[in-house]
């Protein structure tokens, strides 16, 4: 791990790019393969901090705690609304068609398949993402990582594998949240405003939006937190140029984990389609 943790010195950082340049290759070329590198000496040190038990759990601990605060109140804030908005909607299209019936399972395949792993991605992407990036980026411009390394500290080991497993945690436990939000105030508003019989609501739910359903979400929100938290700990320790280079390394932290997470959704739904297609997918 003395050799995955030298590749991610600000020397050797510098050193690949400035031989990058020498070589003719393309910057964004340049910053994919840096990225892909880094995911990969993330999964080895994972294993190995598990492995001869050099797990940080008390870091863990306090990034779950952080992300769980900075994260839970703004998705609890947009999927309340939310949910009531699906429930109009679905009502309002059911009625057009006279198949109220099934109003129930259009909201469980939408909130269960889509709305719910999305939303919980989004903050931990926008809100715990972009504080991973400043956190990481405001220790290596102060020299801190560099400094662990010298002492024989594993940076991946101490700062970015704590980081990657509380994002799954949090994500994986908002998925879960923001679902059962989203579908309790759908529920609700379509039983009280547009008068949709509650058992002809659940029943098709559950005929719908099964457990495969839920699993899949879950896969899903893990991929999410895999590619936020890795991005966002990338761009955070290779951030260059003071204190405006960390701000440039949170916008494109933000900027690339949302575009890995509508790939990944799109992704991980037509591989759902493709495995239970009597489902429907996702």
């Amino acid at each position: 791990m003395a050799v995955a943790a030298e590749r991610w010195s600000a020397r050797a950082i510098l050193a690949r790019r400035k031989a990058a340049r020498q070589r003719d290759i393309s910057p964004s070329v340049l910053e994919l393969g840096l990225l892909f590198g880094f995911a990969a000496d993330t999964v080895v040190a994972v294993w190995t901090s598990i492995a001869r038990r050099r797990f940080a759990w008390r870091e863990t601990l306090v990034q779950l705690q952080f992300l769980a605060a900075v994260c839970s109140i703004p998705a609890v804030l947009v999927m309340l609304p939310l949910g009531v908005v699906v429930g109009v909607v679905v009502a309002s299209l059911a009625a057009q068609v006279g198949a109220e019936i099934y109003s129930g399972a259009v909201v469980g395949l939408v909130i269960v398949g889509q709305i719910a792993p999305l939303v919980a991605a989004l903050m931990i992407a926008g809100a715990g993402g972009s504080a991973m990036t400043a956190d990481l980026g405001a220790r290596k411009i102060r020299d801190e990582t560099d400094a662990m390394e010298v002492m024989g500290v594993s940076v991946l080991e101490r700062l970015v594998v704590p980081r990657l497993v509380a994002a799954v945690i949090v994500t994986m436990l908002l998925t879960s949240l923001v679902m059962a939000l989203g579908i309790g105030a759908s529920f609700a508003f379509q039983v009280a405003v547009m008068d949709v019989s509650p058992g002809a609501f659940l029943d098709t739910m559950t005929d719908f939006a099964g457990l495969p359903d839920f699993i899949a979400a879950q896969v899903k929100a893990i991929a999410f937190a895999v590619s936020t938290a890795i991005v966002c700990c990338a761009k955070g320790l290779t951030a260059k140029g003071g204190p405006g280079g960390v701000g440039t390394a949170v916008n494109e932290a933000v900027v690339l984990a949302f575009i890995l997470v509508f790939f990944a959704n799109v992704g991980i739904g037509e591989v759902y389609a493709l495995i239970t297609p009597e489902g429907g997918g996702l």
